[in-house]
């Protein structure tokens, strides 16, 4: 008998007139939101200019919302395109379904373009953001609230989650795992905010951080689940993934903190004082070039200002020099 439990929403979407307000997608909105709050006031202070987090944030977040989709889809085929399903709910992601290690890897693609463009390191982004995506998982998991989803085993503890009858579950009272997830991960970006101000980590490393933090704690919360899933060796899928990205994000940091000490000491080149370096340097050149030019004599260009041979003389007149013969003989 429970003497206590977290009871769940009777529905997960609130009606505003004719607009439908869904649980899931409003978690997943304010927790971007937090995150790129969180990831600007880190790069300010790391040197950088406001606004850029937002600015490459608008590459990343579409980026990661298709790559977290995928993955689920991909992982969870069976719940769409097996027999009796239907195909088109892949596309109804506010139902729920975001694989994380989906949305982190095409995010990251889209972070690169957005950071290329705007000339500055990935890795540098990544380390100010990290922190604000830790608090964005933890926002973000209480949309599986609102969906009765990703429970754990049945348990009768006091803050056990109440399910009720439903599509694929039933009523009872379960690990609430989206909870333990939730704390999980605003403890991994406690950690990583520490760290970083202890240890000055820098090149990708509070990132990696966060990475290997966070996949300590989904191990074992995902061995809690009990919604369906495939198993690899006994292991659910998503328990192996959280080992090895662990093991790739903990050599990651070692290997960085070896050939890359520090941190960077620019983020965010001012691109006006670039571009005025630039311009100062061809001036440079320019000037350069023609210092380095000989000289013209400045009598070269005047007839009046040439030697001419004394007395008149012209060496080239042969009529003067056959005059000039006649006297040399006749002083002789």
């Amino acid at each position: 008998m429970n003497l206590a439990s977290i009871p769940s929403p009777s529905t997960g979407v609130i009606e505003l007139g004719p607009i439908p307000l869904r649980g899931y997608a409003f978690c997943i909105i304010i927790g971007v939101f937090v995150a790129v709050w969180i990831g600007n006031k880190r790069w300010v202070a790391r040197g950088g200019k406001a606004g850029t987090v937002a600015d490459i944030a608008v590459w990343a977040v579409p980026f990661g919302l298709v790559g977290g989709r995928l993955y689920h889809v991909i992982t969870d085929y069976q719940l769409y395109f097996s027999e009796g399903q239907n195909w088109v709910d892949a596309f109804k992601i506010w139902e729920g379904g975001l694989g994380i290690w989906g949305a982190i890897a095409l995010g990251a693609v889209g972070a690169w373009i957005g950071c290329r463009r705007r000339g500055i390191p990935l890795p540098a982004w990544a380390d100010a953001l990290a922190p604000g995506i830790a608090v964005a998982q933890a926002i973000g998991r209480w949309g599986n609230w609102f969906n009765q989803e990703l429970y754990g085993r049945p348990t009768d503890l006091p803050w056990a989650l109440e399910i009720s009858e439903g599509p694929n579950r039933v009523a009872g009272t379960y690990h609430p795992t989206f909870l333990y997830e939730s704390l999980w991960c605003i403890g991994v970006a406690l950690l990583v905010i520490w760290a970083d101000r202890r240890f000055k980590l820098g090149h990708g490393r509070a990132f990696a951080l966060y990475v290997a933090a966070y996949c300590a704690g989904r191990g074992w919360i995902e061995y809690m689940r009990v919604d369906e899933a495939h198993h690899v060796l006994g292991l659910r899928l998503n328990v192996w993934t959280a080992i090895i990205v662990f093991a790739l994000a903990v050599a990651y940091i070692v290997i960085s903190a070896k050939l890359r000490p520090g941190r960077e000491e620019i983020v965010e080149p001012d691109k006006d004082a670039v571009a005025a370096g630039k311009a100062d340097e061809k001036k440079d050149e320019k000037n350069g070039d023609a210092s380095d030019a000989p000289e013209a004599d400045a009598t070269d260009g005047d007839p009046l200002t040439k030697d001419t041979p004394e007395d008149g003389a012209d060496d080239s007149d042969p009529l003067k020099k056959k005059d000039t013969a006649a006297e040399a003989a006749d002083k002789s």
